[in-house]
């Protein structure tokens, strides 16, 4: 018997018109799939994040998380989290922080579905099948929706890219730690076991 094998892209691209309530329950009854919408409408489909991604991508979080519980600042948020960015783009980075006030200024409704909200801070964790072109578009899309502070973590090429408004990319080349700066006050990243 032979078997059919199709080879994807690691994303898949397909323009289809939904409206945002389209979007929400297409995500909401495909939870094994991760979506994103860009500003022009493109719907994205990406594959769950590998196992060893996942595993990283859950040590950012609870080090963000453990800041964030120690400082009261804002909202944490991990990669299935959607949001509604200016330009109508819905995105949804791999860990995030919004300013307390400002989350607290959107209805319950608003922050039950995709918040129409950029993140203050946003974090991409590059895995072994994803763009680095497309992640650092993506990172360039949150700055100029409102982010203050974004990191790209490449773990293929052991780099970091700080993204800040108004300012050119920043490159660190295996950085053991990252400063949340301003932004986030006191918050500092071990890249140890993420690297």
């Amino acid at each position: 018997m032979e078997v059919l094998q199709i080879a994807l892209p690691s994303t898949l691209k397909l323009n289809i018109n939904l409206t945002d309530e389209q979007y929400f329950q297409l995500c909401e009854k495909n939870r094994d799939y991760r979506f994103e919408r860009t500003a022009e409408g493109e719907l994205l489909i990406m594959p769950p994040t590998g196992s060893d991604t996942g595993r990283r991508n859950v040590k950012i979080t609870t080090q963000l998380d453990i800041w964030n519980s120690q400082n009261n600042l804002g909202e944490v948020f991990d990669s299935s989290t959607g949001f509604t960015l200016p330009n109508g783009a819905k995105r949804s980075p791999d860990a995030s922080w919004v300013k307390i006030e400002r989350w607290n200024a959107l209805t319950p409704e608003q922050q039950e579905s995709f918040a129409p909200i950029c993140p203050d801070f946003v974090i991409e964790l590059r895995s072994r099948t994803d763009s680095l072109k497309e992640l650092q578009d993506k990172m360039q899309e949150y700055i100029d929706n409102g982010a203050n502070l974004g990191w790209l973590i490449d773990r293929k090429n052991k780099q970091v890219e700080i993204y800040r408004p108004g300012k050119e990319v920043e490159i660190l080349e295996n950085p053991a730690y990252l400063s949340g700066e301003d932004v986030l006050p006191g918050f500092v990243l071990n890249l140890m076991p993420i690297l």
